[in-house]
C-alpha cells in the first residue's frame, strides 16, 4: 500500500512539469524571410508588427 501511494504521489508531482515541457514552444515558426511592407519584426512576440513612432 505504501509503495502504491508513493508511486502515485511521484506521478502526480511530475505531471505538471511534463505538461509544461511539452507545450512550452507551441508558437508556429516564422516562415517568411522578411516582413510585409510597412511592418517590422518584433523579436519579443516573434511576429511582424506595425512600427511604433515616438
Amino acid at each position: 500500500m505504501k509503495a502504491k501511494l508513493t508511486l502515485a504521489a511521484l506521478v502526480l508531482a511530475a505531471t505538471p512539469g511534463l505538461a509544461v515541457a511539452m507545450c512550452s514552444d507551441m508558437k508556429p515558426a516564422q516562415t517568411a524571410l522578411t516582413c510585409a511592407e510597412g511592418t517590422v519584426w518584433d523579436s519579443e512576440t516573434r511576429t511582424c508588427v506595425a512600427p511604433v513612432s515616438s
